[in-house]
């Protein structure tokens, strides 16, 4: 590596093992997906930060799906990775409008979301070559239509030697039916490389970190296939096998209802909140949004929700956790509602969730990650039926609990008239008949 403010940085006592060919690689495509706890990230803002001081008129477009998401991602990882390095002091560091700029050339680092796409598209910089994109998390880009918006966009136009144009995206592999995997990893380009790389590659884990994963083998094995070795999520011993993630079509808003479910938790359980809408016409599912955390208060969680706009709306909680539920309606959440628990009660709320296909935003990505790894218990059974493993399961109690008022939800079609009620009068405008041969009892 070069000389980098009069000092030789190491890369193998920076970086580690296993990212070589990665950190090197100019094809136009670099694509990789790892486990959770590969340093995927980590190195990949190691390797843009090396590389923007190492070519002068380079410049960096960072994006996510959603732009507020970057302040604590993106943003902080490439910060970290300058002080890592011994170079933040050259670098001058904005939240907004978010950007970094190198000090000495003025070279720019970007931060944009796929929520702005007018504003992606037309990202330029003042100085040198905007060619060089990262889309983190980029399993949350819904389709392959959507990556090709960014994709003609920018980098845009010819870059002089040295340079090269080239898109790095990072993600975790929660399904195989992901378009990510059809586009760069099932069909061979000479334009796009791939890796996979999980926790074995980072040695800086430690000894509790590890054993984490060593419990997922034994606990979760297919969560362990995907958070853990970072191989493409399987659909074997899944309790829900119908879902995908993606928008389903929502032109018909009749048709739909939102509903919402919360699962409470402190330590060592995550709260767990969910937000969906439900077709009980066609048996259609879509999870929109979510949070998930460890540590939340209560009036935390109530803090959330407002700030979210779901405040006012019905929601359904975990019954075990009555003061809880009074807690939030007091902070003014006033519309929560006991879950209704009893005989085989999970059982059913299964059953009733099994009926639909289940459609998850790309955003939701805790969502995806237990519906990836919510697998049956084939070591026990409960009155002759299967059971899930309980673990890694807090949004799918939301998502029972929520799903608990779809059954109240009738679809009415507004394009069809109410038929009327058949009254005395209803009758005899239809029937001709008059009032006394309805009370007759002809009618």
């Amino acid at each position: 590596m070069r000389r980098m403010d009069k000092k030789r940085i190491s890369l193998k006592g920076t970086v580690g093992k296993g990212y070589g060919r990665y950190w090197h690689d100019h094809h136009r495509y670099r694509v990789l997906k790892g486990g959770k706890g590969s340093k995927k990230s980590t190195t990949t803002a190691l390797n843009f930060i090396v590389r923007l001081m190492q070519y002068p008129d380079s410049n960096l477009l960072v994006v996510r799906r959603v732009m507020k998401t970057h302040r604590d991602s993106t943003f902080a990882q490439l910060r970290w990775a300058q002080q890592k390095l011994g170079v933040a002091h050259l670098w001058a560091n904005n939240v907004s409008p978010m950007e970094m700029t190198y000090k000495p050339t003025g070279q720019k680092i970007l931060f944009r979301g796929f929520d702005d796409v007018l504003k992606l598209a037309s990202t330029t910089v003042s100085k040198g070559y905007l060619c060089w994109v990262w889309v983190e998390e980029a399993f949350e880009i819904a389709s392959a239509d959507d990556f090709d918006k960014l994709d003609l966009s920018v980098p845009r136009g010819d870059v002089p030697p040295p340079l090269f144009k080239q898109v790095t995206l990072t993600f975790n592999p929660w399904s195989a039916e992901h378009w990510l995997k059809k586009r760069f990893f099932d069909t061979k380009n000479e334009a796009v490389s791939t890796y996979s790389t999980n926790y074995l590659l980072n040695e800086w884990l430690d000894e509790t970190d590890r054993a984490v994963f060593e419990r997922m083998k034994i606990e979760n094995p297919q969560k362990y296939q995907v958070a853990g070795l970072g191989n493409w999520g399987i659909a074997e011993g899944l309790v829900f096998d119908r879902w995908e993630v993606g928008k389903p079509d929502l032109s018909e808003d009749w048709k739909w209802k939102n509903f919402f479910g919360l699962d409470y938790g402190y330590t060592n359980d995550p709260a767990a909140f969910i937000a969906f809408k439900a077709n009980p016409a066609d048996k259609i599912i879509y999870i929109f949004d979510e949070f998930y955390q460890t540590g939340m208060l209560n009036c935390d969680i109530a803090e959330k929700i407002k700030e979210k706009g779901y405040a006012k709306e019905r929601i359904r909680a975990d019954c075990a956790e009555p003061k809880s539920n009074d807690d939030l309606r007091r902070l003014g959440i006033g519309r929560i509602y006991p879950s209704e628990k009893g005989r085989d009660s999970i059982l059913h709320g299964i059953d009733r969730i099994r009926e639909y296909r289940i459609f998850v935003d790309p955003i939701c990505k805790n969502t995806v990650s237990e519906l990836s790894g919510y697998v049956y218990d084939e070591r026990h059974t409960v009155n002759g039926h299967r059971v899930p493993i309980d673990s890694n399961n807090h949004l799918m109690d939301a998502l029972r609990y929520g799903m608990q008022d779809v059954r109240f939800f009738r679809p009415e079609n507004p394009n069809i008239p109410k038929t009327r009620p058949r009254t005395e009068e209803t009758n005899r405008e239809t029937l001709g008949l008059s009032v006394r041969e309805i009370k007759g009892g002809w009618v």
